[in-house]
């Protein structure tokens, strides 16, 4: 059968599994969208309002689902735009194949209209950047790009589209379904040592974190840890891969690590590292560890090879995926009940925290979603102080999930809600957003309306870029220099895109204004008065701001 190279497309990411794209279109690509005009129902295709939300909401997909995220855009500009969602899913280890319209063959290397050396532009940035120039090799490429995009540590494919090979007619055969891939498994060799340090050791940690997790391998591995009473702690942004209720859970490494984690990994004599890249966030600026030979024994298992050794060089080294590996262990008894109780009593205390100044207080409010979300409840974030309280002061349990972005990236929290319920539409899904994050895309509010994805978002709404004002406030006291934000009315706004919206300006309003956003037939923005001086939940602005001056003033 003839087709043309948008079709082949197409048919081979259907084939491969793919049921939903996010995009944004251009003339780049018509043949794909060609194509993808009849796939309603098989191939959606989600029409985002920004490059960048629509990467952002692939990326998401990818973290959540497992499955690669699709998207779509133009070339030029709008691959530029695309690129902080590239970005994010490489440092979130998300797998993602982001397609991009291309200059004919016929122009390239004329620097023609929008023209990009993608290969160029993305080899340090994705996994594989990679150009289609004969169409007959198209399934060959897809095909690799999904399983690129899937295998090892997951990430982010870049594939290239010149507008002729999307035109050109073939007889190319389409995919007929995607590789059985199973992950590696230890050997009985590298169990056996791994327990055995394990029974030495003295102060045990596990560290767990990364991609590639299944429901089974979380139980397998929560188990084990539970028999053997080691302390888990989960690496930056991955503690909803492990059960919170646990009694052996103690925490997450990660921004603003709290001191009984620091002390706990700094202290411990053997480290059972799953699944774990050892980011700066996790190790706390690569201070926890020595580099590059740890002052503890470092047990790592991780299902890329390039990972084992890239910082750190391992005691013991295992080539394995998480969940094979989680399912080959075994209970080691080594008396570690003081060390995990002391841990776990510390982590329970970080949910008490100080009344805050303002309108609304968040500790409260934070306490009061612990109680009332659902078991399977997806949060979502983006990039700012705020992100405390949805990463501290929540309990995930093994159902729940969290979409947040390793790379720090501002305006992810709404693309990445808007991307969970695309992909689970009877699940309740909350973004957190402060108010300089949530414009950093609140245009993806049309994106969610349109689509019939919509979450409910909670702007926690201070007037300033809060995480740049500490960091002002601790360096130059006093000195406030493009942190202060006017914003409009988020509320109208929300309404102009038939969004469910109310300022809530009482902490015992937030509540009942929950609710009316739960039973809302749309979508919901709830936008919360906060205090700039609630800027963490146990030191003020101002107390930032007295004990810098007070340094400065010793040290003068």
């Amino acid at each position: 059968m003839v087709r043309n190279g948008g079709h082949l497309l197409v048919e081979c990411l259907i084939a491969l599994g793919a049921t939903k794209s996010f995009g944004v279109p251009g003339e780049s690509y018509l043949a794909v969208l060609d194509a993808l005009h009849d796939t309603k129902g098989k191939l959606d295709y989600v029409l985002c309002r920004n490059e960048g939300g629509a990467a952002f909401m692939a990326s998401a997909y990818g973290k959540l689902t497992g499955s690669p995220g699709i998207c779509f855009v133009t070339r030029g500009p709008g691959v530029t735009n695309a690129s902080i969602g590239v970005h994010t899913a490489m440092q979130d280890s998300s797998p993602m194949i982001l397609f991009v319209g291309q200059v004919g063959t016929d122009m390239k290397g004329r620097e023609a209209f929008q023209e990009i050396d993608y290969r160029a532009v993305y080899g340090t940035v994705a996994k594989w950047a990679v150009e289609i120039d004969d169409v007959a090799r198209l399934p060959e490429i897809v095909a690799r790009a999904w399983t690129t995009a899937l295998t090892g540590r997951p990430g982010p494919v870049v594939v290239a589209l010149p507008e002729d090979m999307l035109t050109t007619a073939t007889e190319a055969a389409p995919l007929n379904g995607p590789a059985s891939i199973f992950e590696a498994a230890p050997s009985q060799d590298a169990i056996a040592s791994a327990l055995d340090m394990l029974a030495s050791a003295e102060r045990p940690v596990l560290l767990m974190g990364g991609a590639n997790w299944t429901a089974d391998g979380r139980a397998a591995l929560q188990a084990f840890a539970e028999a053997s009473d080691i302390p888990a702690v989960a690496a930056f942004r991955y503690q909803d891969q492990f059960d919170n209720h646990s009694p052996v859970f103690v925490g997450e490494a990660g921004v603003g690590m709290v001191p009984h984690v620091k002390s706990l990994i700094r202290d411990a004599d053997v480290i059972l590292a799953v699944n774990v890249r050892f980011g700066e966030m996790t190790t706390d600026g690569y201070t926890l560890l020595s580099v590059p030979v740890p002052r503890q024994k470092l047990i790592h298992v991780h299902g890329s090879d390039r990972e084992i050794g890239k910082i750190y060089v391992p005691a013991i080294g295992i080539h394995a995926g998480p969940n094979a590996f989680a399912k080959a262990l075994t209970p080691v008894k080594g008396g570690w009940v003081e060390w995990r109780a002391a841990a776990r009593k510390a982590y329970e205390g970080t949910f008490v925290a100080p009344v805050q100044p303002g309108p609304v207080d968040m500790v409260a409010v934070s306490a009061w979603l612990r109680e009332a979300l659902p078991a399977d409840v997806i949060l979502t974030n983006g990039a700012g102080n705020f992100t405390v309280w949805p990463n501290k002061f929540f309990k995930f349990g093994p159902k729940a999930r969290l979409l947040a972005p390793q790379s720090g990236a501002m305006g992810y929290g709404l693309p990445a809600a808007i991307a969970a319920k695309v992909a689970y539409p009877q699940r309740t899904v909350v973004c957190f957003a402060g108010d300089g994050d949530f414009q950093m895309n609140c245009q993806e509010l049309g994106t969610a309306m349109q689509a019939g994805a919509q979450p409910i978002v909670l702007i926690i709404n201070n007037g300033i870029y809060g995480t740049i004002r500490a960091h002002q406030e601790r360096n130059y006291p006093a000195r406030v220099s493009g942190t202060s934000l006017e914003n409009p009315d988020f509320v109208a706004l929300a309404k102009a895109y038939g969004f469910h919206a109310e300022r809530v300006e009482a902490t015992q309003d937030f509540a009942a204004a929950f609710e009316r956003a739960l039973k809302s037939a749309t979508g919901a923005v709830l936008d919360i008065a906060i205090s700039p001086e609630a800027l963490t939940p146990r030191q003020t602005l101002s107390q930032m701001r007295d004990a810098a001056l007070a340094s400065q003033k010793a040290k003068a």
